[in-house]
């Protein structure tokens, strides 16, 4: 591997335009019924199932979404990228379903009127 590839590979991320890059829960696969069963992250469900991940990079376009907030979207529709070893997600903006921070207030909806 060349210098300059190496350097490549550090080099600091910056999202553009409405883009969010958001962290995998490592918790995600597996979790527990309100009776304290194991379900695993292979068992078939009859809805889509959302996914929590928290916010760790943002566009310049980005309005309704910081660095460290939880956003709720589809895991369906994710693309994944591989930055020094840890998996993220990049979506759009719009794919943010949902916005949970203490920032928040009543006023605010996070809807696009």
């Amino acid at each position: 591997m060349s210098n300059r590839a190496a350097k490549a590979d550090k080099a600091p991320i910056k999202m553009l335009h409405d883009r969010v890059m958001v962290e995998l829960d490592r918790d995600a696969g597996e979790r527990r019924s309100s009776g304290g069963i194991v379900i695993p992250a292979t068992a078939a469900m009859g809805a889509r199932r959302l996914s929590w991940s928290k916010v760790v990079a943002v566009g310049p376009h980005a309005r309704s979404v910081e660095v460290g907030d939880r956003v709720l979207f589809d895991p369906e529709e994710k693309a994944e990228v591989e930055v020094h070893g840890e998996v993220y997600v990049v979506l759009r903006e719009r794919d943010v379903h949902a916005v949970a921070a203490e920032r928040l207030t009543d006023e605010s909806t996070g809807l696009y009127l």
